[in-house]
Formats: structure tokens, sequence, C-alpha cells
């Protein structure tokens, strides 16, 4: 014999109520309903369970065997959802986020103490991989992405602000084969190119005025790191194009020197992305209005 917990809890809710109308109000069923589905109990359990008469309700003896076992173990379920949705409740946990190697040295890891302040019981794993990621069947929480390349069923929340490329390279370079004059240009000079974990050498694309210029340079170097390639334009080894966030350090200490800037705007910076509003986890639901927050 099979029973639903619903209509064994109903059972004792009439029991405790001695009423099938006040029973029936807590459930939010109709008074109708919970007569019919106490019958079809009885039914399966093949006993009387509950004496009715026009004025009262009562438990029957096989009634009160059953609920002489049946309550604590009801407790006992009640006590786990309890428990359950305290701990959705409470901002604690681990949230684990994939995100594409510039994305998370760059925007995601300057958010994370300022984030840890507000929820010290949290703690936050980030796997940094640059291939496309299936983030729900590889048990993450949410993934970072460019606009370009989030899947349209997914809910996204800005990360950070705008980022930009420079093209770098170092002083002695520049000064033994000159400043490329436009994009086009670098197709006779040494450069260093960098190919993703997918295998993918993504073309360098720059824009100016509206018109789009796309190359695919060549050069001594094929990096898979972007400090490789960072390190190798620093040794003079060919022109690197890479975020300026990386580059930063290397062009304020003068070790790189960048050109074609007209040619390199600003673009649309990462965001957060995750595949359900409905049932968050609690660190998930934090760091979404934190970043919310964070304009």
């Amino acid at each position: 014999m099979r029973a639903s917990l619903g209509d064994l809890e109903l059972l004792a809710a009439v029991t405790r109520l001695r009423s099938f109308r006040q029973a029936a109000l807590e459930a939010g069923i109709s008074a109708s309903s919970a007569t019919e589905r106490i019958r079809a109990l009885e039914d399966r359990v093949g006993a009387r369970l509950l004496n009715r008469t026009t004025r009262s309700v009562a438990p029957t003896e096989a009634g009160k065997v059953l609920l002489a076992r049946l309550e604590p173990a009801l407790g006992e379920i009640r006590a786990a959802l309890d428990e359950v949705g305290r701990a959705a409740d409470s901002v604690a946990g681990t949230l684990r986020i994939n995100a594409p190697p510039p994305a998370a040295q760059l925007v995601l890891a300057p958010l994370l103490a300022p984030f840890l302040a507000r929820h010290p019981r949290v703690v936050v794993e980030v796997a940094s991989d640059s291939g496309f990621v299936d983030i729900v069947r590889e048990g993450f929480d949410a993934g970072v992405r460019y606009g370009e390349s989030l899947a349209r069923d997914m809910i996204a929340v800005r990360l950070g602000g705008p980022q930009r490329y420079v093209l770098a390279a170092s002083p002695k370079l520049v000064a033994r084969v000159g400043v490329p004059s436009e994009p086009r240009a670098l197709l006779g000079l040494p450069c260093i190119r960098t190919r993703f974990s997918s295998g993918t050498m993504l073309p360098w694309e720059f824009e100016r005025d509206g018109e789009v210029v796309t190359i695919r340079p060549e050069g001594p170097v094929i990096a898979g790191d972007g400090q490789v390639g960072l390190a190798a334009a620093v040794d003079g080894l060919g022109f690197h194009a890479t975020f300026e966030g990386w580059a930063r350090p290397f062009l304020d200490d003068g070790r790189l020197v960048s050109v074609l800037d007209d040619w390199l705007p600003p673009f649309e910076g990462p965001f957060l992305y995750y595949p359900s509003r409905r049932h968050m986890p609690a660190a998930l639901r934090a760091f979404v209005d934190f970043l919310k927050l964070r304009g």
C-alpha cells in the first residue's frame, strides 16, 4: 500500500484539529476534497481511520495506531525541510563559477575580496577555462562569458565595465621594424598569436570610424597562455594583441609600447550567466545582488 505524504499530513491535521473544515483550510483545499482524500486513504489502508459524526471527528483504534507511528515520522520530515529551507536562505556554502582567463583575472578576481567581506561564510571556487563549458552539466552555479558567446536561454548580469585590447610590442622591435601605419601592415611583420584550449586561433579584428579590418597574422610564437605571449613580446619576438589590463604593467614601466590605439576601441565587458532565477543557491543569489548593487 502506498500513500502520499500530503494525505498522511491531512490525516494528522484532521485528527489534531478535530475538524475536516479546519484541516482543509490549513491545507488550502475544500472540505469535500479533504473528505474524499481521507476516504481514499482508508480504502488504500483497508481500515477505517476516523469516526465522523455531524459534530465531531475522532481517530479509530486503527487510526490511533497509525498516527502513533506517523507523527514522529512527520516531525522528522518537517524538521528536515525546515533545515533545508534555512540553509537555502542563509548565505553560506560554495559558489562555483567558470570563467575565461581574462575575465577571471581582470574582472572577477578583484570582486572577490569585497564580496567575501560581506559574506564570509561563502567559499568561491573559480575555474578558469577559455573553452565553452556546459555549466549545468559540469556542476557550476554560474559562468562568465562575453556577450557574443552567451546562450540565449541563460540569464545574464553585467560583471564589469568595458574592456579593450592593445597591440603591444617592445621598444627595440618598434625601433627595428617601425610602427605599422594601419592593421594590414602587420601582415609583413612578426606577430605573436594565441591558440585557445579549444585549438582555435582567432583572427585579429580592428575598427576605426566604422571600418572593420580583420587579419590573420603570422609570426614566430604561438602562445596558449597570456603571460607567455606577453613575455615573448617583452623579448621583442613580435607584436602581441592582448587585453589592456594584462599589458598595463608592462606599458607603464616601458617594457612595452602600444600601437594602432585608434583602431582598438573599447568593447562590452563580460557577463555572469546562470540558468534560472527559481530556487537559486543562496550564495549565487547574494553574488548576483552584489553585482547589481555595484551597478
